[in-house]
């Protein structure tokens, strides 16, 4: 009796093996290609117009720019809007851009460093990484002496640098999964 139970349990024990290989099969055939990739989740459509702006109001929150709790970058205005809830913009501040720019589209923050060097020897501090491109992280950060000088342009950096101000209200509101909507 004892060996007839065994035989059922390595029955039952092979066919759930079997059948979760299945599973297993059909599941890994029907994950979307782009499926935990970092790049953009939407992009625009090619020759896409700059989003349009408030010409009365140049501050503004740019139209197109998503919905929710998001952080706003405008590669073209080197702004950023840190938007609460309701649409409401809690923050608004120039920044001085990286070498290399994210495509538009929206991304979430992936990781963040309270302070290290920079890819270009600079100590920085608050960083808020969301993007890669051209085999450089992308994010925002704050140089540690305050300084937001334009990089070199002849080195890929992806540090776009804010004051410490802005960095430290980046840093307070831009955590993991944060979504990031780049504009042109």
């Amino acid at each position: 009796m004892v060996s007839s139970s065994a035989g059922i349990v390595t029955g039952l024990t092979a066919a759930a093996l079997v059948t979760i290989g299945v599973l297993a099969h059909q599941a890994s055939v029907s994950v979307p290609d782009d499926l935990g990739r970092t790049g953009a989740t939407v992009s625009p459509a090619p020759g896409a117009a700059k989003a349009p702006r408030d010409r009365r109001h140049p501050h503004a929150l740019p139209a197109m720019s998503g919905t929710g709790e998001r952080v706003v970058y405008s590669v073209d205005d080197d702004r950023v809007w840190l938007v609460g809830p309701g649409n409401k913009v809690r923050r608004t501040f120039e920044v001085t851009p990286s070498t290399v720019d994210p495509t538009p589209g929206a991304y979430t923050v992936t990781s963040r460093s309270n302070r290290i060097t920079g890819s270009d020897g600079i100590p920085v501090e608050h960083v808020v990484r969301f993007a890669g491109a051209q085999g450089v992280a992308i994010g925002f950060s704050a140089a540690v002496d305050g300084s937001t000088a334009a990089p070199d342009p002849d080195r890929p950096t992806g540090g776009i640098r804010e004051s410490r101000a802005d960095g430290e209200a980046m840093w307070n509101f831009a955590t993991i999964g944060r979504q990031v909507v780049v504009v042109p």
